[in-house]
């Protein structure tokens, strides 16, 4: 039995992007390499690596094996990489997952409580979807990842072992009006008032919803404008170009111009932050990392 250095990468990719073609694309290779560097793994294997399935590749039981060794592999010939030319070897490292959200408050405030108190540790964030950086725990590309939950507040995944999932901060939704709307004038609204609103929302894509409409409207939303940037959207809101929806962990982010609703009638929509890892030893710097989480959150 005997795996390639590039055949991990490649069983690692896969796993994270969750098509061969995406992660043909992450790496640079065509379609058919990445193919053949799996047939390889999955001969050296003995075994399937991945289960092919319409909507993406999704490792086997084996496939699982292989990639909680490879994590480690890659991570030491990556280690051994940085030593031969005269960088630093990074211990204390952390591989951060942030959905877009959390990065405007919670990830600065956390990094400036580990800088305090532990400054050695170095931290380095990746931002992608919630099953974007679920995929990419279970590759072993990142360490921790902050994700968001909807009700019923189901696990990210079905895979095994389960991740551990901790909750660190549940609050309502709320709506960001510009502060010339009428609506403005007061703390909350009903939602019978957003009927006949223009929105600014997120694209969906095939994992997740879109995002900046308020759920459940009795109508079919009008959208203008499409963005995934949080600042855009929020400063389209400011100049008056639409409503969208802001989790109440951002509203430290909001920007002149821009109020914050709560919105009554309807179910309660809550959202959850919270923070996912694979169900092994912690390292020292990991809990150090998600103990300067909880406090951030704790913050506000």
């Amino acid at each position: 039995m005997e795996f390639t250095l590039t055949g991990l990468r490649v069983v690692r990719a896969v796993a994270e992007c969750g098509t061969f073609s995406a992660a043909a694309e992450s790496l640079g290779y065509t379609q058919s390499a990445v193919s053949r560097q799996i047939a390889a793994v999955e001969k050296a294997a003995g075994a399937a690596v991945f289960e092919r399935k319409r909507e993406g590749a999704a490792p086997t039981a084996q496939g699982r094996v292989i990639l909680r060794h490879a994590a480690r592999v890659l991570d030491e010939m990556d280690a051994v990489e940085r030593e031969l030319r005269g960088l630093p070897t990074e211990t204390g490292h952390v591989r951060l997952g942030v959905i877009p959200s959390a990065g405007a408050v919670t990830v600065p405030r956390a990094l400036t409580i580990l800088r305090r108190t532990y400054p050695g540790i170095t931290v380095t964030t990746r931002e992608g979807s919630t099953p974007a950086l679920t995929r990419s725990l279970r590759a072993g590309t990142i360490d921790l990842a902050l994700l968001a939950a909807v009700p019923p507040f189901r696990a990210p995944d079905t895979e095994k072992p389960a991740l551990v999932v901790e909750t660190l901060i549940e609050r309502p939704l709320r709506v960001a009006v510009p502060v010339t709307d009428p609506l403005a004038d007061n703390d909350s609204v009903d939602i019978k008032e957003l009927a006949g609103r223009r929105w600014i929302a997120s694209r969906s894509s095939g994992d997740e919803p879109l995002l900046g409409v308020w759920p459940g409207l009795p109508e079919r939303p009008e959208i203008a404008h499409l963005t995934r940037d949080w600042l855009a959207k929020l400063q389209l809101v400011a100049a008056g170009f639409g409503f969208t929806t802001v989790p109440a962990s951002m509203a430290e982010a909001v920007p002149v111009g821009v109020r914050l609703l709560t919105v009554r009638g309807g179910p309660a929509e809550l959202r959850r932050l919270t923070v996912a890892h694979l169900p092994k030893h912690r390292t020292e710097p990991v809990t150090r990392v998600l103990e300067a989480l909880r406090a951030a959150t704790r913050q506000s």
